[in-house]
C-alpha cells in the first residue's frame, strides 16, 4: 500500500490544512530550480544507468549512512570508499540489507520521507523497506533502473527540473561540463565555482594547489596580483559553463578587509605553510570579501556557508575522507563577522551575498535583522541538518517578522542523492503552503497574496537570487 499521505505536512487544523491544500495545487507542478547542489555532473555527461539501489540511495548519502553508522553500523560495511586500502563491501544487495533491516532507523526523520517519496513516485515501489522486503524492493529498483527512462537525463527531465548547478572546485577541469555543453543535451546543468582548494590556507597541500591553481591560468600565483588575477580568469572560465554563483564553506563567517600589503604578507606566509591558526582565519575573511569585489565586476552571486565543525572525527576522515557523515554544527557569530564585508559592499542593491548557518539561534537575532536592512545580503534557506519539516517552519517563523519573505532565496536542496531532489522540494514546498495557509487562517496574510508569495518561493526567488 501507498506510504505517502497526500495531506503530509499540512496543518491539523481543518481550514488551514484546506487552504494548504489550495495553494499546493498552483505550485505542486512547477519546475524545480535547483541552484545549489553537489551532484555529479558525470551522471549526466556519460548518461549510463545507476550501478544498483545501494549505490543510488545509500553509499553516495550521508543523511543516510551516518544514522546507520551512529548505530554502530561500520561505514565499509556500506560500501562507502575508503582512502587507507581497507576493505569494503562491493555487493549492492548485502549492503542493501544492511539499509533495509535497520530502515526503522529513519522512522520520523526527513530522510525517511525523501526515500519513500522516491521509491514511491520515481519508483513505483509502494512497500514498507524492512528485512522481509528487502530483496523484493532490490529487484524491483534494479529492474526499473535496467531501463532507458531511468537513466540519469531521462529522469532529470520527468522530475521537471528547469535548472541544476553542480559544485565544482576551483581546480577542476570540468571535462564533463564539456561534454555537456558539446553535446547539445536540452537539459540544463552549470556549475559553481568553488574555491575552498586555493583559498583556505588549512587545506591540505594549500601551497601545491596553489601552484596548479597558477598552471590553469598562466598566472604567477607565487604573487599576491598573480593571485588575485588567477580568480577572475578562473571564475571567468566556470562562467563559460553557466555558473552564476560562488560557493565558500568556511568554518565561521569571518570577513576581513585588509590593506594589500597586509593581505600580500599573509597569502605569501600561507604558501610557506607558516601561519598561525588566527593568521590563517583573518585570510579566509579577507578573501570573502575580495570574492564580493569580484562578485561586483562579474555578477556572480556569492554564497556563504558557515558554521560547521567540519570531519570531526579524525580516524574516519583518515580512513575515508571529508563529507562522511561527521561534520557538526556549531555556534557562529555573524553581527561583528560580516561588518567588514558589509562596509564595503553590502549597500550595493546589484550584489547577491546569500548566507547560510547552521546555528538556527542567529535567525532571529541576527540574520534577519541583517538581511532586513542591508540591500546585498539574502537570507538562504534552512540548511543541511534544518533541512526538515521543522527546521524549515522554524526558519519560517524566526525570519519572515524582520526580513519578510523577499529577502530570503527561495529552496534550494543541496543534495549529492539525484532522486532525493523532488521529495526534498516537495517537503519545502509543502511546509510553505502550510506556513501561508496558518496565516492566512490566523487573518495576518490575504489569501490572494497567500497564492503569490507561494510562487516567489517555490520558483521566483530562487531564479532571481542566483540570476537564473
Amino acid at each position: 500500500m501507498p506510504q505517502l499521505d497526500p495531506d503530509r505536512l499540512f496543518p491539523a487544523d481543518r481550514n488551514s490544512r484546506d487552504i494548504a491544500r489550495a495553494l499546493f495545487e498552483t505550485i505542486e507542478n512547477l519546475p524545480i530550480v535547483s541552484p545549489h547542489g553537489h551532484t555529479d555532473p558525470r551522471w549526466f555527461a556519460e548518461n549510463a544507468p545507476f550501478p544498483d539501489p545501494a549505490r543510488l540511495f545509500v553509499t553516495p548519502d550521508h543523511y543516510v549512512f551516518r544514522m546507520l553508522c551512529s548505530q554502530g553500523i561500520r561505514l565499509e560495511d556500506l560500501g562507502v570508499s575508503a582512502l587507507d586500502g581497507r576493505p569494503v563491501e562491493t555487493d549492492g544487495r548485502a549492503i542493501w540489507r544492511r539499509f533495509a533491516e535497520n530502515y526503522h532507523l529513519f522512522r520520523g526523520t526527513p530522510s525517511r520521507l525523501w526515500l519513500d517519496h522516491a521509491f514511491e513516485t520515481v519508483f513505483g515501489w509502494t512497500g514498507r523497506l524492512s528485512a522481509e522486503t528487502a530483496d523484493h524492493a532490490y529487484d524491483h529498483i534494479s529492474a526499473c533502473l535496467a531501463k532507458p527512462e531511468f537513466r540519469p537525463r531521462a529522469l532529470f527531465e520527468r522530475f521537471n527540473i528547469e535548472v541544476l548547478a553542480t559544485t565544482d572546485s576551483a581546480l577542476d577541469d570540468l571535462a564533463w561540463h564539456q561534454v555537456l555543453k558539446d553535446d547539445g543535451w536540452s537539459g540544463r546543468v552549470i556549475t559553481t565555482y568553488r574555491p575552498d582548494a586555493v583559498l583556505d590556507p588549512d587545506t591540505p597541500g594549500f601551497a601545491a594547489n596553489v601552484e596548479r591553481f597558477g598552471e590553469l591560468t598562466g598566472e604567477n600565483t607565487f604573487t599576491y596580483d598573480g593571485y588575485l588575477a588567477a580568480h577572475r580568469k578562473r571564475r571567468a572560465y566556470f562562467r563559460q559553463f553557466g555558473a552564476t554563483a560562488t560557493d565558500h564553506g568556511h568554518p565561521n563567517a569571518r570577513t576581513e578587509n585588509l590593506d594589500r600589503a597586509d593581505a600580500a604578507r599573509l597569502y605569501h606566509k600561507a604558501l610557506k605553510g607558516t601561519c598561525a591558526a588566527e593568521e590563517a582565519d583573518v585570510f579566509r575573511g579577507h578573501m570573502l570579501t575580495e570574492m564580493a569585489r569580484m562578485s561586483l565586476d562579474d555578477g556572480m552571486t556569492l554564497q556563504i556557508h558557515a558554521g560547521s565543525m567540519r570531519n570531526h572525527n579524525p580516524a574516519v576522515m583518515r580512513g575515508f575522507g571529508p563529507d562522511k557523515g561527521f561534520d557538526i554544527p556549531r555556534r557562529t557569530d555573524f553581527v561583528a563577522a560580516l561588518k567588514p564585508l558589509l562596509t564595503v559592499v553590502g549597500m550595493e542593491p546589484d550584489l547577491t551575498i546569500i548566507v547560510f548557518t547552521l546555528d538556527e539561534s542567529v535567525y532571529a537575532r541576527e540574520l534577519a535583522p541583517l538581511a532586513g536592512a542591508y540591500p546585498a545580503l539574502t537570507l538562504g534557506p534552512a540548511w543541511w541538518f534544518y533541512d526538515s519539516p521543522d527546521g524549515m517552519r522554524r526558519y519560517r517563523d524566526l525570519t519572515t517578522e524582520t526580513a519578510g519573505f523577499y529577502n530570503t532565496a527561495g529552496f534550494n536542496d543541496d543534495t549529492r542523492a539525484f532522486c532525493s531532489i523532488p521529495a526534498r522540494h516537495d517537503v519545502a514546498r509543502r511546509v510553505d503552503c502550510a506556513y501561508l495557509a496558518d496565516l492566512v487562517t490566523a487573518g495576518r496574510l490575504a489569501e490572494d497574496e497567500a497564492f503569490d508569495v507561494a510562487q516567489d518561493l517555490t520558483y521566483r526567488l530562487a531564479k532571481k537570487a542566483y540570476s537564473l
